[in-house]
């Protein structure tokens, strides 16, 4: 009886009309493939299949997306990663995705990311046109870059113009980088003149300062992650009043050690407080998550009622970067849900 219900629970969050903002391509490899892949560069890989995404914390998985993405070093392999990312999506019943992708993992295609962006956006057209969810991409700068560098990518975008490209992102380990927003203030500003949006990953590995950063330093018209807000009554404040959006992801949070359990995770109180939040998977295969599994997680958790979670997947809409067609028709559908 249990597993009847579970699965009609399933069902029903896997047709809630949602949108997911915080999701890594990097982070959508299944470890057959890399396996293969490794096989096929006669590279080794550091574990066994069966163990291979096990992580001792967010340093080790950092390094392990290095790796990862150094095996697709193809475009075929580009466009079959992306194209598995929207069966993925579907699969949740994913109505749209921003998808964040890092250049600095991809170390065979450094120096042509043109290239890069083509063999990605082939995959996901070949997508679209078969009936999958949509996909916009936010190109992230690492913590570690310069200045310079940060700025030469956003020229890049600018120049290039692609299609795909929706946003600037930044992200990376807050905890060993320090403070960065006073470093990339002049290539967010730059990019919000070229026309992207501007997603921040902050307040995850370190405190509500960066969050803050995020904010004021860099325009972000969205926060990745941001759970760490909550430490700050005045910061939870002011991103419930300017309905700035955080894209939680609660189990990432827990596999990588940011919280204990979900009863100790913020999300609750930081959406009692009036903060928009919506949920997301972050690295799904690599983490084990699911789309439909976030939502299973906290209205387990936290008590959700229909309601609460209609609200939750109404702001994982609003706080995408689709385009407005695409969230006018998933807001409508949501209405029905």
């Amino acid at each position: 009886m249990q597993s009847s219900v579970t699965s009609t629970a399933q069902a029903r969050l896997r047709a809630l009309p949602k949108a997911e903002v915080h999701l890594h391509l990097e982070g959508c490899f299944e470890a057959t493939l890399l396996a293969q892949w490794a096989a096929l560069e006669q590279r080794s890989l550091p574990r066994p299949v069966e163990t291979l995404f096990q992580f001792s914390g967010l340093s080790e998985f950092l390094e392990f997306l290095d790796l990862a993405c150094g095996l697709a070093a193809t475009p075929q392999r580009l466009a079959d990663l992306s194209y598995g990312l929207c069966q993925r999506l579907a699969a949740d019943g994913t109505g749209y995705a921003d998808v964040i992708v890092n250049p600095t993992h991809w170390h065979a295609w450094h120096g042509r990311l043109p290239a890069m962006l083509d063999a990605m956006d082939a995959g996901f057209s070949a997508a679209e046109q078969d009936g999958l969810p949509p996909v916009g991409l936010c190109i992230s700068l690492l913590r570690t870059q310069s200045a310079e560098a940060a700025t030469e990518l956003v020229e890049q975008l600018t120049t290039l113009r692609h299609p795909r490209v929706v946003a600037l992102s930044v992200d990376g380990n807050e905890a060993t980088a320090g403070r960065t927003g006073p470093r990339f203030a002049e290539a967010f500003r730059r990019a919000a003149a070229a026309g992207l949006r501007r997603t921040v990953h902050a307040g995850e590995s370190s405190g509500p300062e960066g969050v803050w950063d995020a904010v004021n330093l860099l325009g972000a018209d969205r926060i990745d992650h941001g759970v760490r807000a909550i430490e700050d009554p005045a910061l939870v404040e002011l991103l419930a009043a300017r309905r700035i959006p955080l894209g939680i992801c609660p189990t990432s949070n827990l596999v990588l050690g940011v919280y204990p359990s979900i009863a100790a995770h913020p999300i609750e109180r930081l959406r009692q407080a009036g903060v928009a939040v919506s949920l997301n998977t972050d690295d799904p295969a690599l983490l084990g998550a699911s789309l439909v599994g976030e939502y299973q997680l906290c209205a387990n958790a936290f008590g959700w009622s229909d309601a609460v979670v209609r609200d939750v997947a109404r702001t994982s809409i609003e706080a995408s970067f689709a385009p407005a067609q695409t969230r006018a028709r998933l807001l409508q559908e949501l209405a029905s849900w």
